[in-house]
């Protein structure tokens, strides 16, 4: 086995390919939007990648993206190849078994448990009323980072999200009081990934988000978008049912934790 750092975008896709819901942020990073803040590194036996991790370097504190494939003991070997080249701080998206492995070399701070979700049954897009979901722009992006910082404190949008044109929202009065947008959108790959999903604490329990996020997938699904995924902490009950509601379907757990070096 040896460490091998990737930059064919059709080696990493036909890897990923495999589990596409389990590497939708993967996928969707091979696009061009996303790929030049992108450092790939695999564990290849011959020519044959047995485990991959992407460090997405765009956010101020850098991602490690690590979710394993079986045999899963060798995700060990490669975050252990990965230690001389790995940054003294970072976020990570892994299985509680890698953070364990890496807790050797880092103190960790745990953000929580998460489910994969994938929209399996878009049928159930279908009754929702998404009448009055209007399509955010790049003219709304201050309102946005304003409506975030109260509905999403610590959220991870992006305003150069709005240019792919799969921000939705509602409005009350003028004001935006709820949003879906996506994390990951790639029409080259057909993936998207939504994100930044709020409501104003004012006025949740209505199913505004609900709307929002099924004029989005519908928009997505419109425009060629194959694997619609997203990620959601497993406590979040309420937006759980919310996804349910509209079609999507577990597909997988990881943690998210915050890596710095003893």
């Amino acid at each position: 086995m040896r460490l091998v750092l990737l930059h064919s975008k059709a080696e990493i896709e036909t890897f990923t390919r495999k589990n596409p819901l389990i590497h939708l942020y993967e996928i969707g990073d091979l696009d061009d939007f996303f790929w030049p803040n992108t450092i790939w590194y695999a564990l290849k036996d011959s020519d044959e990648i047995k485990q991959l991790a992407l460090l997405y370097t765009a956010q101020i504190i850098p991602v490690l993206i690590a979710h394993a494939e079986e045999p899963v003991d060798m995700m060990d070997e490669l975050l252990q190849s990965l230690l001389p080249f790995l940054l003294k701080k970072f976020y990570g998206h892994m299985s509680e078994r890698s953070a364990d492995f890496l807790s050797q070399h880092y103190e960790i701070e745990r953000h929580g448990t998460y489910l994969k979700m994938g929209l399996l049954n878009s049928s159930k897009l279908a009754p929702i009323d998404t009448s009055g979901v209007l399509q955010m722009t790049k003219s709304d992006s201050g309102e946005l980072l304003d409506f975030y910082k109260l509905s999403y404190p610590g959220n991870w949008f992006d305003p150069r999200m709005l240019e792919t044109r799969f921000y939705y929202g509602i409005r009350r009065e003028q004001s935006i009081v709820s949003v879906a947008g996506v994390h990951v959108f790639s029409k080259e790959y057909r993936v998207a990934a939504l994100g930044n999903v709020a409501t104003h604490p004012k006025f949740r329990g209505q199913g505004l988000a609900t709307a929002a996020c099924a004029r989005l997938c519908n928009s997505l699904r419109a425009g060629g978008v194959e694997e619609i995924g997203l990620n959601v902490k497993a406590d979040n009950f309420s937006a759980i049912a919310s996804y349910q509601k509209i079609g999507f379907e577990k597909v997988a757990e990881f943690g998210e934790y915050t890596f710095e070096l003893k």
